[in-house]
């Protein structure tokens, strides 16, 4: 029986032709001591791809996932945690707005930590580039209400830097129920009512100003979903 690897890093993409880092990532992986699997999830690209995607994966390199519909962020991000068979399971932005070589701070906390995410908002972290200050601001005011309502204590929902052992992210990605920006939120609620403990680790940001994020648009729907999760929680959607 082939032994499961030990690093899954699953990375979500949606019309990302010109900013495509799947070789970076590759690149990296192929220096890790530890095994590995990438799979990218192509979340109904309209762009080029798909196309481009396939033409890099001849050799086999990763896994891909592609349907014709985009469903968003939070849909592709758990097609990819339930179809991976690592013991650790990592997602990222296709952007590398954090770094893949990130993944080294994460490292030394796997085993000790059920969930292990990157933060933007505590000492030792580095945000390289800014967003603009009224994006920046809104989102803090989002993790805000977001630790208010969610009765999360973390400091940063939104890094799109996240790691799970194999165990929780079949428990937590298995009951999501939200497929766009508020799935950061959601998964972050489960982790915490299911009884895993969330290490926040520094890690370094910057803003890509190509971001997927459309405002004020997926703002005002991240704030409904925070009432979604509340919802979904008092009809019974996430009993274990």
């Amino acid at each position: 029986m082939k032994r499961s690897p030990f690093w899954s890093v699953i990375v979500p993409a949606y019309n990302e032709s010109g900013r495509n880092h799947v070789r970076e990532i590759l690149a990296y992986l192929a220096k890790r001591t530890e095994t590995w699997e990438l799979i990218i999830v192509n979340d109904g690209s309209t762009d080029d791809t798909n196309k481009e995607l396939q033409k890099m994966n001849r050799a086999k390199k990763f896994r891909l996932i592609s349907y014709e519909k985009n469903q968003g962020k939070g849909y592709a991000v758990k097609q990819g945690m339930l179809a991976a068979t690592g013991e650790y399971r990592l997602f990222l932005d296709m952007d590398l707005s954090t770094p893949i070589a990130e993944m080294a701070k994460l490292r030394p906390h796997l085993g000790k930590y059920d969930v292990v995410i990157g933060t933007r908002k505590t000492k030792g972290a580095k945000v390289v580039v800014h967003q603009p200050w009224l994006r920046e601001n809104l989102g803090k005011g989002f993790t805000l209400l977001s630790q208010l309502s969610l009765g999360v204590p973390v400091s940063d929902f939104t890094c799109g830097f996240k790691c799970f052992s194999a165990k929780v992210a079949q428990k937590v990605f298995s009951h999501a129920q939200i497929n766009r920006w508020g799935f950061d939120a959601e998964i972050l609620f489960l982790a915490h009512k299911y009884g895993y403990v969330i290490k926040e680790i520094p890690v370094s940001w910057t803003d890509d100003s190509r971001t997927r994020v459309k405002f004020p648009e997926d703002l005002v729907n991240s704030l409904s979903e925070l009432i979604a999760i509340r919802v979904n929680d008092l009809t019974g959607k996430y009993h274990q």
